[in-house]
C-alpha cells in the first residue's frame, strides 16, 4: 500500500528511530518536499528507501489550504487529493479539513494501532512507545489511546 503524510508522524518516528512502524504497513511512503524540508530542518535525513519526495502541484486550491494549514500539511493533503492516496496527519484542523475533502485519514495511533493488530509490536511496546512519544511533547489524548487498547483483544 502507498500512502501520503504530513511532518508530524514522521517526526516523531524519526527521533525514536521507529520507522519500521510504517514500513511494516506501507511498501510506499510520499511526501511533499516541504515536508521533507521540514523533516530536514534540524539535522540532515537520510530518507529511507520506502519514502520518496514528491512535487505539489501549485495551484488555487493548494494556495487556498496554505491560508489554512502550515505549507507541508497544505502539500500533504493536497498531494494526497492529486493522487488519490491516503493520508497519515495528525494535526486536528488538517484532519478536519481533510476529512471534508474526502481523503481517507490515519495518524500515529491508528499507525500503531494497525501494528500491534497485525503482530509486529506488543501491547507493552506500544504502551512504553507512547510514554516517550508524550515526553517529547506530542499530544494525543490519554482516552483515544485508552480506547485504543481496549478495542484490541486480548492476547
Amino acid at each position: 500500500m502507498v500512502v501520503v503524510s504530513d511532518a508530524t508522524t514522521l517526526i516523531v518516528l524519526q527521533k525514536r528511530g521507529r520507522f519500521d512502524l510504517l514500513s511494516n504497513l506501507f511498501h510506499e511512503v510520499l511526501i511533499p518536499t516541504s515536508v521533507f524540508n521540514e523533516l530536514n530542518h534540524k539535522d540532515t535525513i537520510i530518507l529511507p528507501t520506502f519514502m520518496q519526495t514528491k512535487s505539489v502541484t501549485q495551484d488555487s486550491e493548494l494556495a487556498n489550504l496554505k491560508q489554512l494549514l502550515d505549507d507541508g500539511e497544505s502539500e500533504a493533503i493536497k498531494l494526497a487529493k492529486d493522487t488519490s492516496l491516503p493520508l497519515i496527519i495528525d494535526e486536528k484542523k488538517g484532519r478536519k479539513i481533510a476529512t471534508n475533502m474526502g481523503l481517507k485519514i490515519i495518524g500515529l495511533l491508528g499507525v500503531i494501532y494497525l501494528n500491534i493488530k497485525r503482530g509486529y509490536i506488543s501491547k507493552d511496546d506500544a504502551k512504553t512507545l507512547f510514554d516517550e512519544i508524550s515526553k517529547d511533547g506530542f499530544r494525543i489524548s490519554n482516552k483515544l489511546v485508552s480506547d485504543m487498547f481496549e478495542s484490541l483483544p486480548e492476547s
